[in-house]
């Protein structure tokens, strides 16, 4: 594999990470307060379609993104309504809001725009409908390319390697990529460096004694969730606004499914979630690239295995890569990852 082709894989698996990265750090700060939320998926879902909406009919994509994290936020209190003040069962609550929002994001969807449940492309509706790439100071981009009459393609190849990497894999992405890279240092910090972290954390392990220490144990919880929608807020709006133009029926596509996995694959940390989702990120960025798979493969059968035949891999295959990984993590099979102890639990008050 040629190392821009590399460039070109890893700079297609941070744009599928970011997504999951959102939603997987929304995870972890309410299962860290023993909120389980299974819900990441509708709340997405929900935060796609209203930005992607808002932004068609206003033509400014900032607020489409508030328009996203409102709707999130708002069944984010459903959740915490149901498990939280009414002490439901997290799971159930979290698999209704999933029903809920796949069928009313269709239904609005329908009844605004009469698209078959979608919306228009945002591209219709000027440069501030989405979020655009940005070009970073000092890479090789579309500027340099016109300027200096070539293909970006052949320009970024001629270039030095570091270049390659700073002009293909790190400038390019939209602002809400940079945002996601910088919410895992500050979930980290937030976490496990502040008073309240200190204590979000501790309700997650022993709410008991956070009550007898006279904090709150509910309003706690309550900012755990309302984290949580705002984090799924930004990823169902990168999903509409950033890497496509529009909203489409299910296009979260089991993302949240997903992002609760890396999460127990991260055992519950924010530099491991981190870490875990670029890897979800790039086996979703090679399912759409299978003849650098198969020249790979073909390369190894031939050249170290020494076998005279070519490999054909079904595209169907790399397609479900990220899911089946997703079943082996959630079965248990990357070693023991302990949740927090009161997680899924409701807390009731001794008298």
């Amino acid at each position: 594999m040629e190392f821009l082709t590399f460039l070109q894989i890893s700079d297609t698996a941070v744009r599928f990470a970011i997504p999951l990265l959102f939603a997987c750090l929304a995870g972890l700060f309410s299962e860290r307060a023993g909120i389980f939320d299974i819900g990441l998926e509708g709340k997405m879902l929900a935060a796609a379609f209203f930005s992607a909406a808002i932004a068609a009919l206003t033509g400014n994509v900032w607020i489409g993104l508030l328009a996203g994290i409102g709707a999130s936020m708002v069944l984010s209190l459903i959740h915490g309504l149901a498990s939280i003040t009414f002490r439901g069962n997290q799971l159930i609550s979290g698999v209704a809001i999933n029903f809920l929002a796949a069928g009313l994001t269709v239904l609005i969807a329908q009844d605004w725009f009469q698209q078959g449940g979608r919306t228009p492309s945002l591209s219709d509706f000027g440069p501030n409908a989405r979020f655009n790439s940005i070009e970073l100071p000092f890479a090789i981009g579309p500027t340099e390319a016109k300027a200096a009459g070539q293909p970006l393609s052949d320009l970024i190849g001629e270039a030095a390697w570091y270049n390659q990497v700073y002009s293909e894999l790190i400038s390019g992405h939209s602002i809400l990529v940079y945002i996601g890279f910088l919410t895992v240092p500050l979930t980290w910090y937030i976490l496990f460096r502040t008073r309240f972290g200190l204590r979000l954390r501790a309700v997650g392990e022993n709410p008991a004694a956070v009550d007898t220490a006279g904090v709150s144990v509910i309003g706690l919880r309550y900012a755990a969730v309302a984290i949580c929608g705002i984090l799924c807020g930004m990823a169902g709006a990168y999903l509409a606004t950033a890497l496509q133009a529009g909203f489409v029926k299910d296009m979260s596509s089991g993302r949240g499914f997903i992002a609760l996995a890396a999460l127990i694959f991260a055992k519950w940390r924010p530099w491991y979630a981190l870490w875990a989702c670029l890897l979800f990120g790039f086996l979703q960025a090679l399912a759409i690239r299978i003849d650098v798979v198969e020249r790979v493969l073909n390369f190894f059968v031939s050249n170290v295995m020494g076998l005279d035949f070519d490999v054909d891999i079904p595209g169907q295959l790399l397609d479900a890569l990220p899911y089946i990984l997703t079943v082996v993590i959630l079965a248990g099979f990357v070693g023991k990852a302990i949740p927090p102890r009161a997680g899924g639990e409701p807390y009731v008050k001794e008298r």
